[in-house]
């Protein structure tokens, strides 16, 4: 069961950071750890303990393992795949803020994560230059009161939630008296990755306000989804958090329909609405986890063929410049 006064920021101080102690965690064979260091030399290695606890011991293909293992493969390049796939830097409004969507608008909290995923789209974001703190937001703030045609606000970052919840209390009452909003939508690894997370602090700013609370969680494998991710989840649920999921399809990891499937099943019986099945951001590092576009339709009729409607997720793909998500299948 998870504390309810849930002491996550020691859980995420606790995170393994080092290459060689994830290898000796995991019984991991020694020439894996010269590459793990090059590559995290780049981008650094962080995987919370309680997840590292869901691995399987002497398994260098672990799917769960395979999103956070540093890989040789970061450093070779690979044409067409760039430090910003997605336009996010384009799409800036102001500092922090990207308008990419009709009705919706980003704002990138902060460049932390408990984890750090191996084939993250932001993994070369320039946060240190993007992030407002909570001096900085007014300028959001009178850009958002501006515009009348956005409804819908979206918490992202990094990871949003490893904020305080006292400044995250504050940011929810102050968009809660723009009048136009009439959903926060929050994009957080935390629930399944750090459940710690999920304690009474802030499920209670979560409950406050007339504005609709939509959680999108990031699950990518059925075995993510533990006893502590379940009773996180089923906490959220209880708090009238409308919560849904988006994966990455990632080879190695979940390029199969059996996983597939089994991980939509677990979702929906957790509460949680599959929503996005993302092809691979091609962002510099991450090549080895591409599933070409072929591979993935085939995968999808496979899915369509064995799952009622509800527990599809669409399967898409995010391109710069474009009005929204790409759908693959019609």
């Amino acid at each position: 069961m998870i504390p309810r006064t849930a002491d996550w920021k020691n859980a995420l101080a606790s995170a393994v950071r080092d290459p060689a102690e994830l290898l000796a965690l995991l019984e991991l064979p020694r020439e894996l750890l010269e590459p793990a260091r090059a590559a995290a030399a780049n981008f650094p290695l962080r995987v919370p303990r309680g997840l590292l606890s869901l691995m399987e011991k002497g398994n260098p293909a672990d799917p769960l393992l395979r999103q956070v293992l540093p890989l040789g493969e970061e450093q070779l390049e690979t044409p067409d795949f760039i430090d910003d796939p997605v336009g996010d830097t384009q799409a800036q409004a102001v500092p922090g803020l990207l308008h990419k969507y009709q009705g919706r608008a980003l704002l990138t909290l902060t460049g932390a994560c408990a984890v750090h995923c191996r084939y993250c789209f932001r993994r070369h974001y320039p946060y240190a230059e993007q992030n407002p703190c909570s001096e900085q937001w007014r300028p959001v703030l009178e850009y958002l009161q501006g515009d009348a045609s956005i409804d819908e606000l979206i918490l992202s970052g990094g990871d949003p939630l490893l904020l305080d919840d006292n400044r995250l209390g504050e940011l929810n009452a102050r968009l809660d008296a723009l009048p136009q909003l009439k959903r926060l939508r929050i994009h957080s690894r935390l629930p399944v990755v750090l459940p710690e997370r999920i304690d009474d602090a802030l499920l209670g700013w979560l409950g406050q306000g007339r504005l609709q609370k939509v959680l999108v969680i990031h699950a990518n494998h059925p075995r993510e989804l533990g006893p502590a991710a379940l009773e996180a989840l089923a906490r959220l649920r209880v708090a009238g958090v409308s919560l849904l999921n988006q994966s990455v399809l990632l080879k190695g990891v979940n390029d199969d329909a059996d996983t597939l499937s089994e991980l939509s099943e677990r979702l929906f019986e957790a509460g949680v609405q599959p929503y996005y099945l993302h092809l691979l951001d091609r962002v510099r590092g991450a090549a080895h986890f591409e599933v070409d576009e072929a591979r993935a339709r085939g995968l999808y009729h496979q899915l369509h063929a064995r799952l009622s409607g509800y527990l599809l997720p669409r399967l898409v793909r995010e391109l710069p410049g474009e009005a929204g998500k790409r759908p693959l299948l019609p």
